[in-house]
């Protein structure tokens, strides 16, 4: 989230697509509820689904699964041609004057620089013009044709509101009611907010869905004010959390780019050299990275061995979860651990990914109840145990309640939980099991001399020596410290590439200073519930970076430094004081005038201090959105392009991997979570009176499709995808209605994914129908998005 739980309140009118937070965020409701009673704010929800949300909503856009783009493009387009964007915002705060080079073109669907073979882009040609000494050229007019606004212009010109719901099915009369009243926070006295979920990301195209979005707050001046931004609901209460300390595959903590075993990072410098940019503030990358090789390696990381870079693991390829359980069926990968995940309920084709674990020599599973995962072997799943060498351990964990530590909120506030409750029986904390097992191969390697034990043994494991690791110890490392004097640093700002600092994520840095006595020494435990203003609670807890609340705020103020709007102040330049001041920790230098150069560059990641209207180098599938179809489509030609599928997307061949065509499998099908259960159902389905609440799996299907079908209320019905078939329960409603794309009638079902054969309330698992594809930048599998047929169960 650029923004938070409690600024939505500030809103004035919420666009909610590819989420259900009335069911699934419920709180995030209160404050929605709240701006629409002291605002007269109004609530937009756009989703293939008449939801929780829409009934509560001022406006319901029904919008098919896997079309947000052309859906998101049609706004983009109707607020240029239309004049609803906030020209002075977007001319100091964005890239819009920037002059692309002439090697930048689009056609039909491909961008330039696409290799067929390869299915990707060489994004050097769709750089900026420079001068002789590098810097960017620019038109502050923004009228030349070469410039990012007339480019963005041009792109989206094709989304018209005829061929936009033509592909997303939304009636033309809800589309420009949607379009008149988000566009129309294009006014600085107003702000608008986007907030969406699993149905935006899932996708084959699920960054460049974000990216969209992205666009349209940046024309609209929506980005970094109260009750505006780009707002993702997370599902779990520490996703913010788990990303921030890289439980993605290719970061290390705080989003720093993990080592690879290209020619780019052969090297500590090469690294620097490839992973640096020039301007903004990523030109501290060395100093993050060394502080955190030397927070890996302690006195082991030193100038002479490149901070250890080499112990560093280099990954030669794609170590996605769909890439990974690939080369498990492929018999690649002979071991696993599952920590807290369930992939034979969760993952994607997950009949396949069952089979791939049949391959592995062992596996691990650390969970609080016997998953579907750590049954896979077992005849209740469908498998011949006769025929599966796998030798499984399982180790019981703690639940929430049983062990302490923090959690990362969506809106990137860092919370301490206390430990209510003693685990039962042998079961351990995350941080037990961590600890234990990092001490043990230490052990296993001392006295070795080989190239595999020598950066284990170099691992700086200092957490107390006890069984237990000891919490401010591991906050310690996390905040960063200066290893001359052993103090906390108070900012990354102080962080060096010369070895003199250690620090575990950047990101926190600041959240665990020296303190005095009787002062608080960990800020996420603050509980101070006195507002300092725009609902911030500066003092509650510790939001990253350096506890700022809402990104990139210094665009909340004009390019004079007074805000836009009187009732969304939220910081303000003080020329008496010759310093910024405010509601919020200013998202910029304190002392930045706004009249001095730079004073203008809000969105201080960026190597121009600008946010991207338009990406250079950020994205693989192209600087701008596009909207492609899903990887299994009802259509066979796309309106926006002579390609369907994301032409960036990779493509894995092999067994179990079939793609349905719309002649064989017609429908529609996405699949979504339950206020009554939780992600896969461990936690949920082990639980009598949740299970009593919803104890079977059904599908919801619309009433013209029930009836097309001969199905009734209740009837068991049998769904299939290309991948397999499951058995379930019809749900006849009419929060589905038949989509008319292109001229045809488009059924589309939806179903929960939290069922699976443990525990008390069971039911088939949804993602054995999902296919193994995911978005071409981040490889999250297309969950939302994919084609099936149904009909009665013994028909």
């Amino acid at each position: 989230m650029t923004n938070h739980w409690n600024d939505l309140k500030h809103t004035d009118c919420a666009l909610i697509i590819g989420g259900n937070p009335a069911a699934n965020h419920p709180i995030s409701m209160r404050h929605l509820q709240k701006a629409r009673d002291e605002r007269g704010a109004k609530l937009l929800s756009v989703d293939p689904r008449y939801t929780h949300t829409s009934s509560k909503s001022d406006l319901y856009a029904q919008l098919r699964s896997g079309t947000d783009i052309a859906f998101m493009g049609g706004l983009i387009n109707y607020a240029i041609e239309n004049g609803l964007y906030h020209e002075e915002y977007v001319k100091h705060y964005t890239n819009a004057s920037f002059l692309v080079t002439d090697d930048y073109a689009f056609d039909e669907g491909i961008f330039s620089g696409y290799d067929e073979g390869d299915r990707s882009y060489d994004n050097s040609q769709w750089v900026f013009q420079t001068d002789d000494e590098g810097n960017i050229l620019k038109d502050e007019s923004l009228s030349d044709p070469r410039c990012v606004f007339q480019l963005l212009k041009k792109h989206f010109s094709r989304y018209d509101i005829d061929t936009v719901i033509s592909i997303t099915g939304t009636s033309k009369e809800d589309f420009i009611e949607v379009a008149e009243t988000f566009c129309g926070t294009a006014d600085p006295n107003k702000t608008g907010t986007i907030m969406y979920a699993m149905g935006t990301t899932q996708h084959t195209k699920g960054s460049q869905n974000v990216r969209s979005y992205a666009i349209i707050q940046l024309l609209l001046g929506n980005v970094g004010r109260p009750g505006g931004g780009v707002n993702a609901m997370r599902g779990e209460c520490n996703v913010q959390g788990s990303t921030d300390f890289a439980l993605l595959f290719h970061l290390m903590p705080g989003y720093l780019s993990a080592p690879n075993a290209s020619e780019n990072h052969r090297n500590l410098e090469a690294y620097k050299a490839a992973e640096t940019p020039s301007g903004g503030y990523w030109e501290n990358t060395p100093n993050f990275l060394v502080s955190l090789l030397k927070a890996y390696y302690g006195d082991k990381a030193t100038s002479e061995n490149d901070f250890g870079y080499d112990y560093f693991p280099k990954g030669r390829r794609n170590y996605s979860h769909i890439s990974l359980f690939e080369a498990m069926f492929d018999g690649e990968i002979k071991g696993m651990f599952t920590w807290g995940q369930n992939p034979v309920v969760g993952g994607p084709n997950s009949r396949k990914e069952k089979k791939a674990m049949e391959n592995l020599d062992w596996f691990v599973s650390i969970d609080l109840w016997e998953t579907e995962t750590a049954a896979f072997w077992t005849e209740q799943s469908g498998a011949d145990p006769t025929n599966i060498d796998t030798e499984v351990f399982m180790l019981p964990a703690c639940g929430p309640y049983e062990k302490e530590g923090t959690v990362s909120n969506s809106g990137r506030w860092m919370q301490y939980r206390y430990q209510a409750i003693e685990p039962k029986n042998d079961a351990r904390s995350d941080a037990w099991i961590v600890h234990n097992l990092a001490n043990r191969i230490k052990k296993l390697y001392e006295g070795e001399n080989n190239p595999v034990a020598e950066p284990i043994q170099a691992l700086s494991w200092d957490f107390g020596q006890g069984d237990y690791p000891e919490i401010d110890l591991i906050a310690r490392e996390i905040n960063g410290y200066d290893l001359k004097t052993g103090r906390t640093v108070e900012s990354f700002a102080v962080l060096k590439d010369d070895g003199s600092t250690s620090c575990g994520n950047w990101i926190y840095s600041g959240f665990y200073p020296d303190a005095g006595p009787g002062e608080e020494k960990n800020l996420s435990k603050r509980r101070d519930d006195e507002d300092t203003g725009m609902d911030n609670y500066l003092n509650w807890s510790y939001a990253w970076p350096l506890n700022r609340r809402v990104l990139y705020n210094r665009a909340s103020a004009d390019p004079q430094g007074n805000p836009w709007a009187s009732d969304k102040e939220a910081i303000w330049w003080d020329a008496s004081q010759s310093s910024w001041v405010g509601h919020d920790v200013p998202d910029f230098g304190a002392d930045v005038d706004p009249n001095s150069e730079g004073g203008t560059d809000a969105f201080i990641m960026r190597g121009y201090g600008k946010a991207s209207l338009y990406s250079a180098d950020g994205m693989t599938d192209g600087p701008f959105p596009e909207h492609y179809e899903p990887y299994e489509s009802p259509i066979s030609d796309n309106p926006f392009s002579k390609v369907d599928l994301n032409p960036a997307v990779k493509i894995w061949d092999g067994k179990m991997n079939d793609r349905g065509s719309v002649s064989e499998y017609p429908i529609v099908a996405t699949n979504y979570r339950l206020t009554e259960h939780w992600q896969s159902g461990s936690m949920t389905r082990n639980q009598e009176w949740v299970s009593e609440l919803m104890p079977y799996m059904f599908i919801e299907m619309s009433e013209e499709l029930a009836e097309e079908k001969g199905i009734s209320e209740r009837d068991k019905v049998v769904v299939e995808s290309a991948r397999g078939s499951i058995e379930a329960y019809a749900m006849v409603t009419k929060r589905f209605k038949p989509f008319k794309v292109k001229g045809k009638k488009v059924h589309q079902i939806g179903m929960p994914w939290h069922y699976g054969y443990q525990g008390i309330a069971t039911g088939e698992i949804a993602n054995v129908l999902t296919p193994h594809i995911g978005d071409a930048n981040t490889m999250i599998p297309e969950y939302k998005a994919f084609l099936c047929d149904v009909r009665r169960a013994n028909s």
